[in-house]
């Protein structure tokens, strides 16, 4: 059994004991969340249907932040002397999902 869930920004595709790195949200490690899937198959059987879904929950425990790789960027213009260096490390948090639930 796996879902579809938007979390962050993107869909993911989860299903029971993933663990992901989301966008950041506010959470504190050991708290959990809860999310309403776009799409659940169970055994063969697609549910998409907004008010089939209506029932279903997914939840998940927060285990806390992560890093994403470093991203160097670097600008330069030939002949001018103009270079600039900067870089981005994306923030994440890690989440392990507990259960796929319908209520």
């Amino acid at each position: 059994m796996y879902a579809i869930v938007r979390a962050g920004g993107r869909q993911e595709k989860v299903s029971v004991d993933d663990v992901l790195n989301i966008d950041r949200i506010s959470e504190e490690a050991g708290s959990t969340v809860t999310w309403q899937p776009l799409l659940v198959v169970d055994n063969g059987k697609v549910i998409s249907e907004a008010d089939q879904l209506g029932g279903y929950t997914v939840t998940a425990e927060v285990l806390g932040e992560a890093k994403g790789p470093k991203i160097d960027i670097m600008k330069y213009k030939n002949k001018t002397g103009y270079k600039r260096r900067m870089g981005h490390r994306q923030k994440y948090t890690r989440v392990r999902v507990t259960g796929i639930a319908a209520k």
